[in-house]
């Protein structure tokens, strides 16, 4: 969503274009001019209204917004669209950067959200903004569709409105019934436990559907009309759309009342739901129009029959459907949420298609075929049968649909009462459902007031300590270590649930980088896994042994433990694994030790598989991972798109430790590669809070980056003062590249240590760079970081002219350059022709990767060398220099007119990021629609 433009919200309309009365919802008006008149008086608050799809909420809030501008009120409105949600805070800033009355330094706050890393500033500058605006009046903000806001909108909002709830501020909100995402239900929660109001739109009643009908027809409505009019159920968009569908063909007005000309109507195609439709994938759409064929209720099995595919193929179609407000979920079937709806649908598939299904479905064997009518279960809290079978089938699914599963045991542990003995293995079970479909805090507060209760079992007790040491992997490396550990310590537990423990302790000390104490552990794990045959704790077993290869140089080794270990989680199949998923760390064994090609074609699997999966935690795992390997590749505008998207949420339990070492590093890192000061400032206030957490990685990381800000600055001293701590630190923790965290990192810290006068330091990085590299003589670029370092410690041509030849066969650009740079630098001060074609290779390979501060630099050396080269953009193409080759890729195909989702699925990337690229190409274009993106597109590169 653009933040110039103001997104038209769809009200129902009578045919013609003249909007009906608002009807039946008296109450509700009432209740906001009541909050309204509290306004004026000074006071603020918060109201939330509820409802499902086409239940009238968007109606409510023009008609609250019309109601306040008539008091004279300043009204700022904005509104998400699920289709263009590519602006971060773009819901938000449309609101109140547009309209009639715009807030004072609008372009201020413009600039701020193109900035990376600027959101803590934009959220301190909204905020000012606000309140200097509230001190001239009382201002009323509307933001329609919650459910399809970004999380740093969701995160603003709750933000600004507890920030400032003591000004006179009234926020109306609008959300979805029913299934939202996580985010959108953390920020619900939060507002209603600051006193938010909530208004829960249901249907309409009798009189209100009569009143509707006859505004709509012109003439009070005869028997048969009403009811027709009453298959809308009170849902006046499709009640108004129905009735409009027929005005003009099926009713007429006799002696002042509406009559149906010739019985009831067939079906007929609804504008909602076409424009549903129409923004759905097309395997998605695919999949609705076969269910309305097949008419009622259907199991997933049947249309994966019908469409040709497998059940497990359908989940993100299904997923989409359910999304869009077409299909909802009934007990193990999927139903239209309205007749109406599937009728609509029905009516616009063709004859031929409507009939051939139906022979299709009729040649199914008994019993197939759905039924018409489920009978809802008759279940109350206490049935612990039901409870079983809604587990069983919960393990059945987690597999292949895990946001379903995570819902039938959450159902399951409706069922089970709070005293019941199953409760707390139904709690465990739970837990990582939850957590891998993107609801850890959910999942957290499930365990932690578990515990807190007591008078647990020691088995049950250590099955939810183990699963909350599963979650806390991703989010809290010591959280992770502590819980395992104290589930280990449980007397009492089953050697089987014991070895898992034991398994996640290994996995938590090595991820948190006490190595030495991650390999005892595991020598225990191993015993206890053999002893009971626990191929799934050998799984997660092997990929601890492979990190300690790795902490070791035995590279062979670690790649060895590393293949066994994904093949023996990828055999055991996802959802018995304990650490989703084992491949990643392959993936970043790979990327570490130079085999970035084959490292990214794993990441990119990864997110394939987990997406389709549903397993959104999985899936942020791999977008981490990836913003590594893309920096790597320098690929750098991808990387930051790639951070941005998968940013740490409000639903985020813990620091974010993963984040940690891979998205608030890449963002460093690129921030210095780009000269972006103000990001890697910011960066930087993430690293000095990393260096003081509990897991000694982060706290390696963290220096890391404060070295590098340091070096940045111009202050080489104190970068070698930050890595004191990381240098000393015991041998046996400390990391395998001296305190780095690449091999490509030797050769920074060699010159970062010799402008600092530190040469001993410098001799200890070179020293670890070629044992490194001699003890894996296969891997070319260890040899490459080795040759470089060695030349820039002895000031030597030879090493660095090595150097460049053996990272010829690497795929990392970014360190190619500086081996060209570096060799260019010896070779100017004696032979400065020579040194030409090297700064001049390394320009090429900066610019591509887009380091715009690594370009300036070597120009001025080019220049130094009597070379003129006139500056140019880092984009592909001379028509298109303002976007980076990787936006232009993403916009060439979304002006062909594919969506989000299909761009993001052909460039291998995530929606998200792709939301990122277009975000930063509309801004840069000066463009604020997808048309004027085409136009642009068409003119630019066929001339039209």
């Amino acid at each position: 969503m653009s933040v110039n433009r103001v997104t038209t919200r769809i009200v129902p309309e009578e045919p013609g274009g003249v909007r009906t009365p608002l009807r039946g919802r008296d109450g509700e008006l009432a209740f906001i001019e009541a909050r309204l008149d509290a306004l004026d008086r000074g006071e603020g608050g918060i109201i939330r209204v509820e409802g499902p799809a086409g239940i009238g909420r968007s109606r409510i809030l023009a008609e609250a917004a019309a109601a306040a501008r008539r008091r004279g009120t300043r009204v700022f409105e904005g509104a998400a669209d699920p289709d263009e949600r590519f602006a971060p805070l773009g819901p938000l800033l449309e609101g109140v950067l547009t309209g009639e009355e715009p807030l004072l330094g609008a372009q201020r706050l413009r600039d701020l959200t193109t900035t990376p890393g600027q959101r803590f500033w934009l959220l301190q500058e909204l905020g000012d903004r606000l309140r200097e605006a509230a001190r001239r009046g009382p201002l009323f903000v509307v933001l329609d569709d919650l459910q399809w806001c970004d999380d740093l909108t969701l995160l603003t909002f709750h933000t600004l409105a507890a920030g400032l709830s003591s000004h006179p501020i009234l926020w109306l909100v609008a959300v979805r019934a029913g299934s939202v995402p996580p985010g959108v239900r953390t920020t619900l929660d939060r507002i209603r436990q600051a006193g938010a109001h909530g208004l829960v739109l249901g249907a309409l009643e009798d009189r209100a559907i009569a009143r509707i009908t006859e505004d709509v027809l012109g003439a009070p409505p005869d028997p048969d009309v009403l009811r027709l009019a009453n298959r809308a159920e009170g849902f006046p968009q499709l009640l108004v759309e129905l009735l409009g569908s027929l005005r003009e063909e099926a009713v007429t007005i006799e002696n002042g009342t509406a009559r149906l000309l010739e019985g009831p109507p067939a079906p007929r195609q609804l504008p909602s739901v076409v424009r549903r439709l129409d923004q759905l994938s097309d395997e998605a759409r695919e999949l609705v129009r076969t269910a309305a064929a097949v008419g009622g209720t259907v199991t997933a099995a049947l249309l994966a029959e019908l469409l040709g595919r497998s059940s497990a193929a359908l989940i993100t179609a299904v997923r989409e459907s359910l999304d869009a407000d077409l299909l909802a979920e009934s007990g193990d079937r999927l139903t239209f949420r309205h007749d109406l709806i599937r009728e609509a649908v029905e009516a616009g598939l063709p004859l031929p298609l409507r009939q051939a299904l139906s022979r299709q479905v009729a040649g199914l064997p008994p019993g197939r075929a759905p039924a018409d009518v489920t009978e809802a279960r008759g279940v109350a809290p206490g049935d612990a049968a039901e409870a079983d079978r809604l587990r069983t089938e919960a393990a059945e699914l987690a597999g292949t649909a895990p946001g379903t599963a995570a819902e039938l045991s959450l159902k399951a542990l409706e069922l089970t009462a709070v005293d019941a003995p199953g409760r707390p293995r139904v709690i465990a079970e739970t837990i990582p459902l939850l957590w891998q479909t993107g609801r850890a805090a959910r999942a957290r507060e499930l365990g932690a007031t578990a515990l807190a209760a007591g008078g647990l079992e020691p088995e049950d007790e250590a099955l939810i300590r183990l699963a909350l040491a599963r979650l806390a992997v991703q989010f809290d490396f010591s959280e992770a270590v502590r819980q395992a550990r104290a589930g280990v310590a449980l007397p009492g537990a089953s050697r089987t649930v014991r070895g898992r423990l034991l398994a996640m302790l290994a996995v938590g000390l090595s991820m948190s980088g006490e190595h030495a104490a991650a390999e005892q552990v595991a020598a225990e794990a191993w015993e206890t896994a053999a002893a009971v045959g626990d191929r799934t704790a050998e799984a997660t077993l092997t990929t601890v042994r492979s990190a300690a290869s790795f902490h070791r140089m035995d590279l062979a080794e670690s790649f060895r433990q590393a293949e066994r270990s994904a093949a023996l989680a990828d055999a055991l199949g996802v959802s018995t694994s304990l650490w989703v998923p084992e491949a990643l760390w392959y993936a970043l064994l790979s990327n570490t030790t130079g085999r970035t090609a084959e490292a990214l074609a794993v990441a990119e699997e990864g997110i394939r598989i987990t997406r389709e999966q549903g397993r959104t935690a999985a899936t942020r795992m791999w977008l981490m991972t990836r913003t590594r390997i893309l920096l790597e590749t320098g690929r750098l505008s991808d990387a930051r798109a790639d951070a941005e998207a998968a940013s740490p949420t409000t639903d985020d339990p813990g620091p974010g430790n993963l984040a940690d070492v891979t998205l608030r590093y890449v963002m460093l890192r690129v921030a210095l590669h780009t000269g972006d000061r103000k990001t890697a400032e910011a960066y930087a206030v993430e690293a000095r809070r990393m260096r003081s957490d509990g897991a000694p990685v982060v706290r390696h990381f963290g220096t890391w980056m404060l070295a590098l800000m340091a070096d940045h600055e111009g202050r080489p001293d104190r970068a070698m003062a930050e890595l004191d701590a990381v240098m000393t630190s015991p041998a046996a923790d400390r990391p395998a590249y001296a305190g780095l965290i690449d091999p490509a990192d030797a050769p920074v810290l060699v010159r970062m240590a010799l402008r600092a006068g530190a040469h001993e330091r410098a001799a200890q990085a070179v020293a670890t760079a070629e044992k490194r590299a001699v003890l894996n003589p296969d891997l070319p670029f260890l040899a490459a970081t080795a040759a470089h370092a060695r030349g820039l410690l002895d000031n030597d041509l030879a090493p660095l002219v090595r150097a460049v030849r053996l990272y010829e066969d690497c795929p990392r650009p970014l360190a190619r350059a500086s081996a060209l740079e570096d060799a260019g630098r010896k070779l100017a001060t004696t032979r400065r022709p020579e040194a030409v074609p090297y700064f001049e290779t390394a320009l090429s390979l900066y610019a591509r990767s887009g380091a715009e501060r690594d370009v300036a630099r070597v120009r001025r050396r080019l220049r130094a060398a009597g070379v003129r080269r006139r500056p140019s953009a880092a984009g592909l193409s001379e028509t298109w220099t303002e976007l980076t080759a990787a936006e232009l890729r993403v916009v060439r195909l979304v002006a062909r007119g594919l969506t989000n989702q299909q761009t993001a699925e052909r460039l291998s990337l995530s929606p998200h990021t792709v939301s990122s690229h277009l975000r930063r190409a509309f801004t840069k274009l000066d463009i604020t629609s997808r048309t004027e993106l085409t136009r642009l597109v068409q003119r630019r590169d066929h001339g039209r």
